[in-house]
């Protein structure tokens, strides 16, 4: 068995050093390692080798241990874009494929080679193979927990990482056939009569503990003249006294006795929504408005003029007019991470400035999220629909829209995103977060192939 093994220090690196391990390789298989002290199980070198020989592939990989407990990575797919999919740390090559791959290469990035090289090895078809087995012993260094690992991709401390990685995918989305065209998009429905301008979606399942604080935040909203709003609650079966405190605000909670806008309850039967599906029944719900707007159930608005703001972005300069069709499909804001208290937690503030009208519905594909808070516009929204999951459905939705109407930006905080023990995404298991993943890729790869309608889908 001849390897060859080079390290790198880590998945950030050069087109030289890139080049630099293709041209000095000359075994036929060139193992690259991304962190610099690897341990094999029995045979597991071996084992790569034989799978690399039985499915001709490109590049394998496989599960490993990271500091002692069992790390299992994903398969790759068509949608897996994003510049951080979790190879783990060994990747065995071809290398005459390698060095093929690398001759192709005409980009000289500083920091998207390894990036370059992989999206290259995967437009040929199985090219990519994931062993399902615990081969290797690795360190893993980066013990944050995922909930302070999600926010490194819009760190400005890794802005001109992100600018390269754009670079690179957009490149890989023409090559492909996907890309698409700046300012071309399909025409917004009309807009019809609604009977408020606007409302607020609040979804919501066991929030005892912050459901009053994200009720009272919606209505205390203000509106113009010539505009109105209302907040919608959907209550998927709570069971922790979460019902019992949206009726108390129903029916008079006295610190909303200046609220702007009417509270709707709705009450879920006993089959399964997620928050997907919650969304779903508010926006088909004839009391919803013309725009509707996102509050997760344990967050709140910055300040009483986020409604009005969406508004603003929707409509622009012209007056309010419940037939008029807005210049966005979708609106995307900015928020700051707290704490419950509203301490500011890192990164910050949470703004996306990456985005460009030009370019940001391909960059989609490659980030693992457009931003927040959201705003839809409802005639649109409901010829889409958001997928019956309580992941990824807003990134589902965002995708889906981006493909064919444009969307706007808010670059003012509006909206605090409040971090406890309970957030979804606070800490994640190696298990959670390779599903989530998983499902993120995939619905990548259902918007890339919706993208290659008219191409050459099969050689994908």
């Amino acid at each position: 068995m001849e390897i060859q093994t080079f390290f790198l220090p880590g998945r950030v690196c050069s087109s030289a050093a890139i080049r630099d391990i293709a041209a000095q390789s000359a075994a036929p298989y060139t193992m690259i390692c991304l962190k610099p002290h690897i341990e094999w199980v029995y045979l597991g070198q071996e084992r790569m080798v034989q799978v690399m020989e039985m499915t001709g592939a490109t590049m394998a990989y496989a599960d490993h241990f990271a500091n002692g407990q069992q790390a299992p990575v994903i398969d790759y797919q068509v949608g897996a874009l994003r510049d951080d999919f979790d190879f783990g740390s060994v990747l065995l090559w071809d290398t005459k494929k390698l060095q093929a791959l690398v001759a192709q290469m005409d980009t000289d990035y500083e920091y998207a080679g390894l990036y370059d090289l992989r999206l290259r090895a995967s437009q040929v078809a199985h090219s990519l193979v994931h062993i399902p087995e615990f081969l290797y012993y690795e360190i893993e260094e980066d013990t944050r927990k995922s909930g302070e690992k999600l926010f490194d991709y819009v760190d400005p401390r890794n802005r001109q990482v992100q600018v390269e990685m754009e670079q690179c995918v957009t490149a890989h989305l023409k090559h492909i056939g996907a890309y698409l065209q700046p300012g071309q998009y399909k025409d917004m429905p009309e807009a019809g009569d609604y009977p408020v301008t606007a409302s607020v979606i609040i979804p919501c399942k066991n929030r005892a503990r912050t459901i009053a604080d994200a009720i009272r935040s919606a209505l205390s909203q203000k509106v113009r003249e010539g505009y109105s709003f209302n907040v919608i609650v959907v209550d998927d079966n709570s069971t922790d006294g979460t019902k019992e405190i949206i009726k108390e605000l129903m029916n008079g909670d006295a610190s909303l006795n200046d609220a702007n806008g009417e509270l709707i309850y709705i009450a879920q039967d006993k089959t399964w929504h997620a928050i997907g599906g919650n969304w779903n029944v508010a926006i088909h719900d004839p009391r919803c408005g013309k725009y509707a707007i996102q509050l997760d159930s344990d967050d709140t608005y910055y300040d009483e003029t986020t409604v009005q703001q969406f508004i603003d972005a929707f409509e622009g300069s012209q007056p309010s007019a419940s037939s008029r069709k807005p210049q966005y499909g979708m609106v995307i804001g900015t928020y700051q991470l707290t704490n419950m208290d509203g301490d500011i937690l890192p990164p910050g503030v949470i703004d996306h400035k990456e985005w460009t009208d030009d370019n940001g519905r391909n960059n989609a594909l490659r980030i693992n999220g457009l931003g927040a808070p959201r705003g839809f516009y409802v005639p649109l929204l409901r010829t889409i629909n958001y997928p019956t999951t309580k992941y990824g459905e807003d990134y589902a939705v965002g995708l889906r829209i981006s493909r064919d109407w444009p969307i706007g930006r808010i670059y003012n905080v509006l909206y605090n995103c409040r971090r406890w023990e309970d957030n979804s995404d606070a800490n994640c298991d190696v298990v959670a977060m390779n599903r989530n993943n998983w499902y993120k890729d995939r619905l990548r790869s259902f918007e890339l192939l919706a993208r290659l309608q008219n191409t050459k889908i099969g050689n994908l």
